[in-house]
């Protein structure tokens, strides 16, 4: 079940919301828990019990973890191995036995024979967040939850449950207690809003753009020419962040409506000067995680040569890749950040910063662009055919993909992505975000708010088409 679908809409959502509202303070967080299970539960079932116990099971050893002085380490370590156990057996093991396979009949051995894991949704997400509340009490920056439910709650909370903002365990702790102070009208109404601005960048932006994407890709690419190569993986970039981005807003206006401060996810990343930058914009949440549970641990900037330095930031945006996905498309798209993001400490910042800010933006999205090619990419035979010919040049016509809805939806995501980069672009947000309205632009608000729901549920009704990219990431 994804937050762009009418049954999320029109059933769940509603009889959620009466449900939760109904009840008292004091069982809110069962009622949200109860909810949250059953909504991974419709898209997972065969996993929701293996979910559960192994959170359980986590929960019981923090715990232990933070009264135990003694075994505080070896109890980490015990509750490290379970988490990342997981991910790694569910998310990699089918690619780690393929590779192997592929040495072994290039070595002429037999291939050893595997049933392929399913991947269970949303585990990378949910991962995250768990190893971040084992870190988090081991490192003393918050004590641990007293109550399992509080705990599960914070793992399966439906609004982020799925596909993040990976939102870590100190900067809701004490609000998965008493979130009361937050509950207040204006509040949900700006959770109401933000909730519909996700949705209407989700269906009527990214869902438009990837209709001609994955007609393109599902394409011999090596038939297309170059003209629709470029204005594909164009479309691509701004499908693969209206819908990620659109989905976080979701998630974090159903947040705001229930006393969660969720925290940001993106901020403009296609306005960015430089690969370094572009990482501070995009997927917020994962970058900080990155830094201060993986970046830092290494080192971080603090190691003694630039050598080493330089590695730990390989090694950061190679593990990003790969979290990802397991293909090794991912991996070299972690890769590719990885190299930017050391060229910006050698040279590249200072060897830019006379050009102006539009000619680093311009130059930056394209090497932001090259990297999507592997993102997108079924396989890195078909990521370097789409290369070869996005840079052969041969032909520029676009006939074939130059339908008026597409066209009008690009122009509108090329103006919402790269307004802010103006002056005009950053006040026009800052009225869209802003969380202090009088009374009445609340009724102007809302106004739009249920105009375009309405929008956004035709739209879902009259089209099939209604993917989410980072669904099973």
């Amino acid at each position: 079940m994804v937050f762009s679908s009418i049954l999320f809409l029109f059933c769940f959502l509603p009889v959620f919301l009466i449900s939760y509202h109904l009840v008292n303070k004091k069982h809110k967080n069962i009622v949200l828990l109860i909810f949250s299970i059953f909504f991974y539960s419709w898209g997972g079932a065969n996993f929701i019990f293996l979910l559960l116990i192994s959170l359980t099971t986590n929960f019981f050893i923090v715990r232990e973890m933070d009264r135990n002085v003694e075994k505080r380490k070896i109890l980490l370590i015990a509750s490290l191995a379970i988490n990342v156990g997981i991910l790694g057996y569910f998310k990699y093991a089918n690619f780690f036995i393929e590779n192997f396979n592929l040495v072994l009949n290039y070595l002429n051995f037999t291939s050893l024979e595997w049933t392929k894991v399913a991947l269970p949704i949303g585990i990378s997400f949910f991962t995250f967040q768990s190893i971040t509340y084992t870190i988090d009490v081991y490192r003393n920056i918050h004590k641990p939850l007293v109550k399992l439910s509080d705990y599960l709650l914070y793992i399966l909370m439906f609004p982020q449950l799925i596909a993040g903002p990976i939102v870590r365990f100190n900067t809701v702790a004490d609000d998965i207690v008493d979130r009361e102070k937050n509950e207040t009208f204006n509040n949900k109404l700006n959770g109401i809003y933000l909730f519909v601005i996700g949705l209407s960048k989700k269906v009527l932006i990214a869902n438009v753009l990837g209709e001609y994407v994955d007609n393109t890709f599902l394409s011999p690419i090596s038939e297309a020419n170059s003209g629709v190569l470029w204005l594909t993986i164009i479309a691509y970039s701004f499908q693969i962040y209206f819908d990620f981005s659109g989905y976080s807003d979701m998630a974090i206006g159903l947040g705001r409506i229930i006393g969660f401060k969720f925290p940001e996810n993106f901020n403009n990343p296609y306005i960015s000067k430089n690969i370094t930058e572009f990482w501070r914009r995009w997927h917020i949440t994962l970058g900080d995680w990155m830094k201060d549970y993986l970046y830092i641990p290494l080192g971080g900037n603090r190691v003694k040569s630039s050598i080493r330095l330089y590695l730990n930031l390989i090694i950061v945006f190679l593990i990003s890749g790969f979290w990802h996905g397991a293909e090794w498309t991912f991996i070299i798209w972690g890769a590719w950040h990885g190299i930017f993001l050391i060229l910006d400490r050698l040279f590249l910042i200072k060897l830019l910063s006379g050009i102006g800010k539009l000619p680093r933006i311009a130059m930056n999205y394209l090497v932001v662009l090259v990297g999507w090619v592997f993102f997108r990419s079924e396989s890195l035979s078909q990521s370097v055919i789409y290369l070869k010919g996005l840079f052969s040049f041969d032909a520029m016509n676009f006939s074939e993909i130059l339908e008026p809805k597409f066209i009008f939806i690009l122009i509108v995501a090329v103006i919402f992505s790269f307004s802010a980069a103006f002056s005009w672009g950053q006040k026009l947000q800052e009225i869209f975000y802003s969380e202090k309205r009088a009374v009445k632009a609340h009724a102007f608000y809302l106004v739009l708010a249920i105009t375009f729901l309405f929008i956004c549920s035709s739209y879902i009704t009259a089209s099939g088409f209604n993917p989410f990219i980072y669904f099973r990431f």
